[in-house]
């Protein structure tokens, strides 16, 4: 066989601490992608204080090797290190649980994953109540969130003499803008600022739209049914005056399952309309976190082609529910469009537990206990249990106090940054989630990237000498 016709040769480098962690992902993920992973674990414990520098010292290369991926954390220039190689050398993703997106094995990222074609609209709510600052810096949010639109909710019952200045600010920064008003001054304002979609008209209003000459969106005249709905459309259409159908999604005991219906109706009944559907009767009134109710209204939506939706993100569990849309819609076009499970494709949805949880298993555990020759604490998380080894203990308990207090550690730094992992430990027992030292928990997109204590005290140094032992 020809060097060209052989699987690649993968030189994996890492620490003690992260060895077992990183067998076992290479172990799934080497037969899945086709090629021949090896791993070489070099005397330090936390593979994220490694610089190239160091590892030229200490890195032994054989021949046959194609690449060689160190640990994301080590930074600097390869140049020596690539040179005794004699292969290419990167650095990896700083998360082993990466390691399938950075090898190009993430399912999210094959046959065109990230293509969508339903508009978010994010409504700040009680606009103008807020300083035209505090609107811009709330849509600046919503935008990079995902939103497409920024739609300005007004109070009903008063005129918003402000609204044509806060439009100009958001059409200054080129971001399209909807009103949410019943009032003609206020909708006539917006309108000669920028504003280019309105919500909503029914029979009340429908004469006004002519005059406003930008699109706006139906509602029924009485919530809870359509009715109306064909009388405002037929208004409309002779007017030539663009629109969207809204029939009005409900809470939970006030209609939902109906409502629902009427979503599907008024497909049936206006097969090429454009649909919009308000989320935030579900998101905001309902007493869960809104990720997975937002995932399954944007996948109806693509079911039926509901092409905009508008939400909010006011109360806390609803926060991010910008953020969420703009990731379920992207799963939910993927899933109709190539006819596939929405399954094991956008992780980032996932946030209080893990897509994949890995488990070392007790076997293993037990074998990297009687391996351990140094002072240094390792800290798993499985079997309902925290585990804490180094070369003289092996601790096991649910709960991190007797553990910790079976430590015995009196220096304050060490002891600060073994009760953070501790407590990290227990939380991702409590949650079923992959527990990794120094790591952060998976939060899906909420993760915040961690720096380790370790890391953050050797910041500024050289890094680790000769046969140093560095760890937690």
């Amino acid at each position: 066989m020809t060097q060209t016709d052989r699987p690649l040769r993968l030189l994996f480098v890492t620490g003690r601490l992260a060895e077992f962690a990183l067998r076992q992902v290479l172990d799934e993920l080497a037969p899945r992608a086709g090629f021949v992973a090896e791993v070489a674990v070099l005397p330090i414990s936390v593979a994220a204080l490694m610089t190239p520098r160091w590892v030229a010292r200490h890195l032994v290369v054989v021949e046959g090797i194609d690449r060689v991926i160190l640990p994301g954390h080590c930074r600097g220039d390869f140049a020596e290190l690539t040179s005794l190689a004699r292969t290419e050398v990167v650095a990896g993703p700083q998360d082993l649980r990466d390691l399938p997106r950075f090898l190009g094995q993430d399912d999210s990222h094959k046959d065109g994953y990230g293509a969508y074609d339903i508009e978010i609209l994010a409504e700040i709510n009680h606009a103008p109540q807020l300083t035209r600052a505090a609107i811009v810096a709330e849509a600046d949010r919503f935008v990079a969130q995902g939103a497409d639109r920024i739609d300005l909710g007004c109070d009903p019952g008063e005129t918003w003499g402000g609204v044509n200045d806060a439009v100009r600010a958001l059409r200054d920064k080129g971001y399209r803008v909807s009103i949410d008003s019943f009032n003609p001054s206020e909708v006539s304002a917006a309108v000669a600022a920028g504003a280019d979609l309105i919500l909503s008209v029914n029979g009340s209003n429908a004469e006004r739209a002519k005059d406003w000459g930008v699109e706006v969106v139906v509602i029924p005249d009485q919530p809870g049914t359509m009715e109306g709905l064909e009388a405002t459309i037929d208004s409309l259409s002779r007017e030539r005056v663009p629109f969207r159908l809204d029939p009005i999604l409900e809470p939970i005991g006030f209609g939902f399952a109906a409502s629902l219906g009427r979503y599907l109706e008024t497909r049936r009944r206006y097969p090429e309309a454009e649909i919009l559907m308000g989320v935030g009767n579900l998101t905001e009134l309902t007493d869960v976190d809104s990720a997975g109710v937002n995932t399954l209204l944007i996948g109806l939506c693509q079911e039926i082609g509901v092409r905009s939706v508008l939400t909010t993100a006011v109360i806390n569990w609803a926060r991010s529910s910008v953020r969420e849309i703009d990731f379920a819609r992207r799963l939910a076009h993927h899933a109709v469009t190539k006819k596939t499970l929405p399954k094991h494709l956008e992780p980032r949805l996932v946030m209080l537990r893990d897509p994949r949880p890995h488990r070392f298993g007790p076997e293993s555990l037990a074998a990297l206990a009687r391996s351990i020759k140094d002072p240094n604490w390792r800290i798993f998380a499985e079997d309902q249990s925290i585990h804490a080894m180094n070369s003289t203990h092996y601790l096991k308990s649910d709960d991190p106090f007797v553990v910790f207090e079976q430590m015995g550690v009196d220096d304050p730094s060490h002891a600060f940054y073994l009760g953070y992992e501790l407590m990290k430990a227990k939380t991702a027992l409590t949650l079923n989630k992959d527990y990794r030292q120094d790591q952060a928990l998976d939060w899906g997109f909420l993760t915040e990237p961690e720096i380790s204590h370790r890391e953050r005290s050797k910041r500024g140094k050289s890094g680790p000498e000769s046969g140093s032992e560095v760890g937690p």
